[in-house]
């Protein structure tokens, strides 16, 4: 009697509309390919092998090359010229022959007969500025190539080679087998750009009033290219979008500039005590035991003294990296510098600025301290900063290199700013600092995969602003509790997921590829993550998953998969629906609140329900039937609302059958309802409920994303409650992005969507 008592107990809480239909006889259904949403991923993964496993983690055959380089740089600062000579050690530890190797030129991207402007399309609108017509229609392209002098072996010896556009190809004298190592050099020059007139990411920016410059020197020497056992050399031309693979090495540089210039960049001074002054040595001694402010290494007064006058004299800065992949420097006679410690770990790490007088008082304000949190928030998330500084230089543009990154943000000149500048200033270099994590440590290809470096880097940005504005709170906007973070929020990907399909491509597209780049290559990977995070796998399962992905590949070559398969071997959770549906597909969330029936118990049977018990073999009288509001029968079923006890049928057939122990914790539910929730965009996400009661109070349930599994455009819920539901809300705290909530509430509320309200805006404006 047990067995049979808890059957009709969970007999009571299904709706009728839950028992399934008999199916037509006549008719057979045809057969199709599986398109289900919870299909696994085996389709579009690569099959794990001994070089990456099926857990995500590096597999025993794992391997990466090295490549070492010694440099020799000058800048002719009259010339806005660049001069350098390489020597290059590349060691092959992968288990294939290598007959030539692979060098980037990224500079060629700039070159006078660069294809790169020829890819993107353009026209002729009703008006220009002068500029610019001047730039498009009458000025000489600027001609900023590579100019390769040389290219020998280490005794001087010239080595086959071959240029196509971005990339050469040097011709081995031999072979490579597994454990060489090949040494040569290579000597070249360049113009260096205007990055401010003619873009860029590194360059110069120029500044008429004194004749001076600032350096943000990248991309300024030929670089490896990555060889892996995903596909071999990683030859992919540079268009300029699409950012960098690279692998990792040691640097040794020697960068001779203008005796008054100040310079940094990747790696240790080897030379302090040559280039710093006593009063600069005195000061950077000072910065390395404080951990509360910056201290000031050049002061604002002294770097306008300085940049008054020019200086026929040199100076070499001698750096020095290990395991880092890529090298980058500032320099500049207008620099004001400051530093201070953050303890990271078991490591005290300097947090650096450099910037001219156009970017105080902002930077002064805010730059370091910047930089000093978000190591802090990062080395949380992932592992320890294993570098031994990190710095941030002003210049009107952001991106990224090893310890060294170049950020916008500038006042007006009489030294006010907006909140916009200063949350803009504050974003930026959180972002590129937080870079040396992803991709600068946790190396993904770039080139290929934009979304490796910058979406996740954006999602912890996300976590790296908030804590901030915690740290902060005298930053925030008067009033305000959080940090106004652009990018990361659910709510703010609405627009992008719910526009013009036409022009909006899967997040696994390579990002020379996409529309809407920052959308696609920031935003909505972010924005996942922080969903995942915060609404489908919680704080806890995600942060640990992250961290052992951070871990497992920091100083190696992850690619997609090892981050999808990662993320759920280290948590237990079956993930393949959303990396399907978030990064594979164009799908939006829309989920709505379709039906809602209210029943009332009877102890007549229906017609529906005598069927029921025929077909299951019941005695009518064991059974407990509903009524649907509206219909024979509901009005006086409704009356007898006070729960089982007033129903003999159940206290003859489930009552009886308890203890009094037992009957104490059963519920006595009065109202009866089903709900019924369809899907109308073709995302599978989680069902977020709220059912606000008579009494006003509120119950929020997530159903889990598999709900959809069986049905992927309707799912129905039955509700016993002791209380009267009145209101029923999909995704109150709008954690899924939908793009339509106007459907998302019973009864139906008359709303925009915010994806509506922005068009209508529009129209007003």
């Amino acid at each position: 009697m047990k067995i049979f008592k808890y059957f009709l107990l969970a007999f009571l809480f299904v709706s009728v509309g839950a028992f399934a239909q008999d199916q037509a006889a006549d008719a057979k259904p045809q057969g199709h390919t599986n398109n289900n949403k919870f299909k696994q991923l085996y389709d579009e993964f690569a099959t794990p092998n001994m070089f990456r496993t099926g857990s995500g983690a590096p597999g025993p055959a794992y391997y990466q090359q090295q490549a070492d380089y010694k440099m020799d740089i000058e800048i002719d600062d009259d010339k806005a010229r660049l001069h350098g000579n390489e020597t290059i050690t590349y060691t092959n530890n992968s288990p294939d022959e290598l007959k030539y190797l692979w060098v980037q030129l990224d500079q060629n991207m700039r070159a006078r007969d660069s294809k790169s402007p020829l890819i993107n399309s353009s026209g002729i609108g009703p008006a220009t500025t002068a500029a610019n017509a001047t730039t498009s229609y009458l000025k000489e392209r600027f001609d900023g190539g590579f100019n390769i002098e040389s290219v020998t072996d280490t005794n001087g010896k010239p080595l086959q080679h071959m240029i196509n556009r971005t990339m050469m190809r040097v011709e081995l004298p031999k072979a490579m087998n597994t454990g060489d190592k090949f040494s040569f050099s290579i000597k070249w020059w360049y113009n260096i750009n205007d990055h401010v007139k003619d873009g860029g990411r590194s360059g110069y920016e120029y500044f008429p009033e004194n004749d001076n410059r600032i350096y943000v020197m990248a991309q300024f020497y030929p670089r490896m290219a990555v060889y892996n056992d995903v596909e071999g050399w990683q030859n992919s031309q540079f268009w300029g979008r699409d950012e960098f693979a690279l692998p990792f090495g040691n640097f040794d540089v020697n960068i001779t500039v203008p005796a008054d210039h100040i310079l940094d960049g990747t790696g240790y001074l080897t030379n302090r005590e040559e280039v710093f002054t006593k009063t600069m040595m005195d000061r950077y001694n000072k910065a390395k035991k404080t951990f509360d402010k910056p201290v000031i290494i050049v002061t604002q007064e002294e770097a306008e003294k300085t940049e008054k006058k020019k200086s026929k004299d040199k100076k070499t800065w001698k750096l020095s990296a290990q395991m880092v992949r890529d090298f980058g420097f500032a320099t500049s006679r207008k620099f004001i510098w400051d530093m201070m410690a953050v303890k990271v770990g078991d490591q005290d790490v300097m947090a650096v600025s450099m910037y001219s007088k156009e970017g105080n008082p902002l930077w002064e304000q805010w730059s370091t301290r910047t930089v000093a949190s978000t190591l802090e928030s990062y080395s949380r998330m992932t592992f320890d900063y294993p570098y031994h500084k990190a710095i941030s230089v002003h210049a009107p543009m952001g991106m990224e290199y090893p310890m060294i990154c170049y950020n916008f943000g500038r006042p007006n000149a009489d030294g006010t700013y907006s909140d916009r500048v200063k949350f803009g200033m504050i974003g930026v270099i959180i972002h590129e600092v937080g870079h040396n994590f992803f991709p600068m440590i946790v190396n993904s290809d770039e080139r290929q995969w934009t979304w490796m470096d910058e979406g996740l880097n954006t999602f912890v940005q996300y976590v790296a602003e908030q804590d901030f504005g915690e740290k902060y709170p005298q930053v925030l906007p008067e009033g305000a509790t959080k940090y106004p973070s652009r990018r990361g929020p659910a709510r703010n990907i609405v627009r992008y997921m719910g526009g013009n399909q036409d022009f909006i491509a899967p997040i696994m597209t390579k990002g020379l590829n996409t529309y809407q780049f920052g959308s696609n290559a920031y935003s909505k990977p972010a924005t996942g993550l922080n969903i995942l995070r915060e609404t489908i796998m919680g704080r806890d399962l995600f942060d640990y998953s992250f961290r052992e992905y951070a871990n497992r590949w920091k100083f190696k070559h992850p690619t997609p998969e090892d981050f999808f398969r990662t993320m759920e071997d280290a948590s237990a959770v079956d993930l393949d629906w959303f990396w399907r549906g978030w990064f594979y597909t164009t799908d939006y969330t829309d989920i709505a609140v379709s039906e809602v029936k209210k029943f009332a118990i009877t102890t007549t049977p229906s017609e529906d329900g005598k069927r029921m018990a025929d077909r299951f073999r019941l005695d009518p009288k064991s059974l407990v039937y509903f009524v649907e509001e509206g219909k024979d029968g509901y009005d006086e079923a409704s009356k007898n609302a006070n729960g089982l006890e007033g129903l003999p049928t159940v206290k003859e057939y489930i009552m009886d059958n308890f203890t009094a122990e037992e009957r104490k914790d059963l519920k006595s539910p009065k109202y009866f309802y089903q709900v019924t929730f369809e899907k109308p965009g073709g995302l599978v996400m989680p069902l977020i409920v709220q059912y606000e009661y008579a009494d006003g109070t509120k119950e929020k349930i997530t159903y889990p994303a598999q709900i959809w599994r069986l049905n992927d455009n309707r799912a129905s819920k039955s509700i016993a409650s002791e209380k009267e539901i009145v209101s029923i809300t999909v995704d109150p705290d709008l954690e899924t992005a939908d793009v339509d909530v106007t459907n998302n509430s019973w009864p139906k509320e008359v709303k925009q969507s915010d994806f509506d309200a922005f068009k209508n805006r529009s129209k007003d404006d």
